[in-house]
């Protein structure tokens, strides 16, 4: 329960200590070598689990359903959000009037974001998963396997603390809700929200514990946090939920992209979700348009700083049920 927390913290007090720019890109590729080892030993404890190999398509169902699900309440949180106390249309004028555009923010990595089609490291990793289920399945010995529980451990701390330097190099985005106005916290509070509330529907409507679906749907697009704190501590097949429910959603968020900017402009970030300051920061501006490409930004920081802070909390309430 603590593991997180302390991660985080130390995490933040390094990145407010005014770190380089190689020092930050070194911690970053630290991050990145450490998520590929996470992805790898999740899909190896995948691989030598049985029960899980033989009901996999079976789960991929049970996943669709909670990733739809997650999107569909957020966006009708959204939605309804727009429609009374949050209109973004305004929000967007007065960023514009301030002259507060996405690409203020010196971010190498939203930069390159917005630059590539796709990012490598996605690739990496969905390839690392894949590598990992062939390898666990067939070549590797017990002894790696009976090791993957430490490995799960030491990659989620290197995460946190990444997750943490991270949020404190980018805390120039926290200083234009000063001009945007708190207010739009509401936007990352209605998508928090909605993914939870999805989660408790989807449990009912499955027949899954909750620990399994809260907690999915409570990931919000983060898949690698999510999959590799919920193998840690509930074991491989719920960590297997908890990585592709949100690989899932950021997945059908492209897809349904043209149908949800129909609904409105906050549809496609609720879709979104955390994944908004990274991989889906492109594709969703494309879709909403570049004028609101700092409310889709400011959302995806918060939730992705949300994320490492609810799962804990979502399993202290959801442990038994």
């Amino acid at each position: 329960m603590l593991i997180p927390f302390i991660s985080l913290g130390i995490g933040f007090l390094l990145g407010f200590l005014k770190l380089s720019g190689s020092t930050i890109r070194k911690a970053e590729n630290i991050t990145s070598a450490a998520l590929i080892l996470l992805m790898f030993t999740i899909g190896a404890s995948i691989g030598s689990n049985n029960a899980l190999m033989s009901e996999l398509a079976y789960i991929g169902i049970e996943c669709s359903v909670i990733a739809l699900m997650s999107i569909a309440v957020s966006v009708l949180l959204v939605y309804l959000l727009e429609r009374s106390i949050l209109p973004l249309e305004e929000i967007s004028i007065r960023l514009n009037a301030e002259n507060v555009k996405l690409y203020s923010i010196e971010s190498k990595e939203n930069t390159d974001s917005k630059n590539r089609a796709v990012d490598p490291l996605v690739l990496l990793m969905a390839l690392s998963v894949i590598t990992g289920i062939i390898l666990g399945r067939f070549i590797l010995p017990e002894s790696f396997l009976r090791l993957s529980g430490h490995l799960l451990t030491a990659s989620l701390v290197i995460l946190y603390i990444g997750v943490g330097i991270s949020q404190s190099a980018n805390r120039i985005v926290f200083k234009y809700l000063k001009t945007v106005g708190f207010k739009i916290l509401l936007l990352p509070l209605a998508v928090l929200i909605g993914s939870v509330c999805a989660g408790f529907i989807s449990g009912y409507v499955l027949k899954l514990p909750y620990r399994i679906t809260v907690m999915s749907a409570g990931g919000m697009s983060y898949y690698s946090i999510t999959g590799a704190y919920m193998s840690q501590v509930y074991g491989a097949e719920t960590g297997a939920y908890g990585f592709m429910v949100n690989v899932m959603r950021e997945i059908f968020t492209v897809l349904l992209l043209p149908v949800l900017v129909k609904i409105s402009k906050g549809s496609p970030i609720a879709g979104g979700a955390a994944g908004n300051m990274d991989t889906m920061l492109a594709p969703v501006t494309k879709f909403v348009g570049a004028e609101y490409g700092m409310i889709t930004l400011i959302t995806g920081v918060v939730l992705t700083l949300a994320v490492p802070v609810i799962l804990p909390v979502l399993h202290s309430i959801f442990s038994f049920f």
